[in-house]
């Protein structure tokens, strides 16, 4: 006598679980490893490298997001399932930053384990249709990465990115025969992927404030330095208070859309723009670190420009996320990208802590201005936390 074969298990909540905040945490290690890494080469070279590395990690943490989206780890052995991807992504991270180079193998070996339990676990969603269509995208880009293992030189990067291209570009090209083509597949809960991708914003920023106090020896600790470090806090603050001013919009927007759109509409919101926005955060906490090491000195072009360039390339990023999702871009946004960018001349030319003071005051006067902009009848674009609050 035949059983029944079981319903594939779905989400029912829009919270965020603690497993998922956990996951994000490990997944953080990831931001804070590369901001080393850039701020030991403070180079274009650098710059790149922690592009395509954060390029070939972000897709997939993008990749379980939609997962628990569609199966909340809730469990035993879904559970069990998804610590064993975060320790694919551990082990990812302790490769970094020289997978590259010399730890490639484990880097590899890591990024398998990632993209096989992802796989394994989103099978047994409710949105199997298109997980069988992604399959061959992720697994086809984690061959191209243990092949990379193989290599040294120039090889290694080009394998790289003929894997960033097969899993994020590729299936668009591609349409019939990858998930894109099925995006009434997915059935995305509008509340938990906003704050999922909110949270893990929480962790990098809150990662980057770690990062800069640690990163001062005792011995340097000036009366300088300390007023440098509290000054720096204020840049992660500003970037935070810049992104949550937008999640309320994002849930409304996607709430308002109907399943296939509302997929479409999270991909374009939460894959690019955000990958901008983190590379944003890596390069601005390289750029504050350095600031924060020699307040009273000029910058390197390289460390001004990973300050300016970090701040206005997440700028960038949140500006992607508003057109994404369809909300007025405010004329405050590109022009205190524009003015941020210009920093780097200052940095350059005054002691570090002017362009931390500059920044600060770009940012705060753009929020102001984005608080004081009049909401259209019926919009919902307005801030998470109201001024009573604040």
């Amino acid at each position: 006598m035949r059983h029944p074969r079981p319903a594939p298990a779905t989400g029912t909540g829009d919270r965020v679980t603690l497993h998922e905040v956990f996951f994000d945490v490990v997944f953080v290690l990831t931001v804070t490893q590369l901001a080393d890494a850039l701020e030991t080469h403070l180079s274009w070279a650098g710059f790149g490298s922690s592009a395509l590395i954060l390029g070939l990690l972000w897709y997939l943490y993008t990749g379980y997001a939609w997962l628990n989206n569609h199966l909340p780890p809730r469990q035993t052995t879904t559970k069990l399932l998804l610590f064993a991807g975060m320790a694919g992504f551990l082990l990812t991270a302790v490769a970094l930053p020289d997978a590259l180079t010399n730890s490639g193998a484990l880097f590899a070996v890591g990024y398998l384990i990632v993209v096989a339990i992802h796989l394994t676990l989103f099978l047994h969603s409710d949105a199997r249709t298109g997980a069988l269509r992604l399959a061959p995208y992720n697994l086809g880009a984690a061959l191209l990465v243990l092949a990379a293992a193989a290599f040294t030189g120039p090889a290694v990067p080009a394998l790289w990115a003929a894997a960033i291209f097969t899993q994020s570009v590729l299936p668009y090209l591609l349409p019939r025969l990858s998930w894109t083509g099925v995006p009434d597949a997915f059935h995305l809960r509008p509340a938990h992927f906003v704050e999922r991708h909110g949270l893990l914003v929480i962790v990098a920023l809150g990662e980057s404030v770690i990062a800069i106090g640690l990163g001062v020896p005792a011995e340097q600790l000036t009366a300088a330095t300390a007023a440098a470090i509290v000054l720096a806090l204020a840049i992660p603050v500003a970037l935070w208070w810049t992104y949550f001013t937008d999640t309320q919009p994002a849930t409304a927007a996607l709430a308002a859309s109907e399943p296939a759109a509302r997929t479409r509409m999270a991909a374009r919101t939460y894959v690019f723009p955000h990958f901008l926005l983190l590379l944003g955060v890596i390069s601005t906490v390289a750029g504050l670190h350095a600031a924060v090491a020699r307040p009273d000195e000029p910058a390197t072009t390289g460390a001004a420009l990973a300050l300016g360039g970090g701040v206005a390339l997440y700028l960038v990023g949140m500006a992607a996320v508003r057109r994404a999702l369809r909300l007025p871009i405010p004329l405050s946004r590109p022009t205190a990208t524009m003015a941020a960018l210009a920093t780097v001349a200052i940095g350059v030319a005054l002691p570090a802590t002017v362009q931390i003071v500059t920044t600060i005051a770009i940012l705060v006067l753009m929020l102001v201005t984005d608080a004081r902009r009049p909401t259209r009848p019926g919009n919902d674009d307005r801030p998470l936390v109201d001024a009573e609050q604040t």
